[in-house]
């Protein structure tokens, strides 16, 4: 793979909106996880939810595709001048060189959920939530490309928590067949009743704010996140060295016993990326604070990287945000990359004997050159991501 450019990049979540908010929360160690005050009777849990998603309608020429997800996502766009990088990409390339890859694992959900609680009398969507716009797996991405005036291909990546992981692997393929000249790509997910009690049922999800590979784990917390970066061939930005992805296909929500998966992943991104182990600085974990994701994971950075590499999961900041998981914290590594602060595993306080010296309590100061960005999902879908710092030969 020919090294890509990231000529922008941005987030929105619990833990702050922006990368100078998402950093500071980083340095501080200031989580956004909070008790769960989300739905009509709210699941005993923590969540990362975005303050004031409610209050901020989408402007008025995109009003038939209002609903709480669309609502993150701009919020999410209208950060670090993202909006204004997009444009200026339309401007060098034209709009129809423009793609889009958005990452989502339950798209506009939460909206179909308030038309079935609000039936009219007749048993019908209220007025407001009768349109196709909201209701339809591609509805954000839809939204996105009308929004950011792009005419290329525009595609919806649902691969539960890899999704917006494999929206990069896509954008960059798109650039290498050249088709795009430009490629946006990202992920966005809100809090919806459907995935609280999901969890629940599969009892993944903990009462406590989550503790990602602590001993005394007990399970995940889920929050919310928009989350987008701007893919071209050349640039002065950070750096998008390789992927790699697999599906195991061991089981519907459980990771392969021996993470032969994970392990195919984090092989191919490197190979991809003409990078050895030993390079790698850090490595963002998928990390949920589940028992056997955890444990897997851990094993598998252990057996394949040195004691020197520093990995840790920013889940205790942030929850973890489902399909919008993988472009979230891939901008987590670039501000790391951009940065040099590595964080460490929040609200976590002994590891578990499962892993080994690459997991780190505590977040440090060093300057990160490559990293990775680990994103598990459920099927045994997995991505990880290598990126490189600006300057980074």
């Amino acid at each position: 793979m020919q090294p890509l450019c990231i000529s922008a990049f941005t987030a929105t979540c619990a833990a702050g909106a922006g990368r100078v908010a998402l950093l500071q929360a980083l340095r501080t160690g200031r989580s956004g996880l909070r008790p769960n005050d989300f739905g009509r009777e709210p699941l005993t849990t923590w969540v990362g939810r975005v303050p004031g998603v409610e209050d901020a309608p989408l402007p008025a020429e995109f009003s038939s595709y209002d609903c709480r997800n669309n609502r993150l996502a701009w919020l999410g766009l209208a950060r670090d001048g993202f909006l204004d990088a997009v444009a200026a990409a339309r401007a060098r390339h034209g709009h129809e060189r423009v793609a889009l890859v958005l990452g989502t694992s339950t798209a506009c959900i939460g909206a179909t959920e308030e038309a079935y609680a609000r039936l009219t009398p007749a048993g019908e969507f209220p007025e407001d939530l009768r349109t196709r716009r909201v209701h339809a797996p591609h509805a954000t991405a839809e939204f996105l490309q009308h929004a950011l005036g792009v005419d290329n291909v525009a595609v919806t990546v649902a691969t539960a928590c890899s999704s917006s992981a494999k929206a990069f692997a896509q954008g960059a393929r798109l650039l290498e067949l050249g088709i795009a000249d430009a490629v946006i790509v990202g992920g966005a997910d809100s809090l919806c009743g459907s995935v609280l009690f999901g969890f629940h049922s599969l009892a993944l999800v903990s009462s406590d704010p989550c503790r990602p590979f602590d001993a005394r784990r007990n399970g995940i917390n889920i929050g919310e996140a928009a989350a987008f970066a701007l893919l071209e061939r050349e640039g002065d930005g950070p750096r998008f060295l390789g992927y790699g992805e697999c599906s195991d296909a061991h089981h519907m929500s459980a990771p392969h016993p021996s993470g032969r998966g994970a392990r195919t992943a984090l092989e191919d991104a490197l190979a991809r990326g003409r990078t050895a182990a030993h390079d790698i600085d850090y490595i963002n974990l998928h990390g949920t604070a589940s028992l056997k994701n955890d444990e897997i994971e851990a094993q598998t950075v252990s057996a394949l990287f040195p004691a020197s590499t520093h990995a840790s999961s920013t889940k205790g900041w942030t929850g973890h945000t489902l399909g919008a998981a993988g472009a979230l914290e891939a901008v987590l590594t670039l501000l790391t990359l951009e940065s040099g602060f590595m964080p460490g595993n929040l609200n976590s306080q002994t590891l578990d004997p499962a892993c080994g010296p690459q997991v780190r309590l505590a977040g440090r100061e060093g300057r990160a050159r490559r990293a990775l960005s680990n994103s598990f999902g459920f099927g045994g879908s997995n991505c990880v991501l290598l990126f490189a710092a600006v300057g980074t030969t």
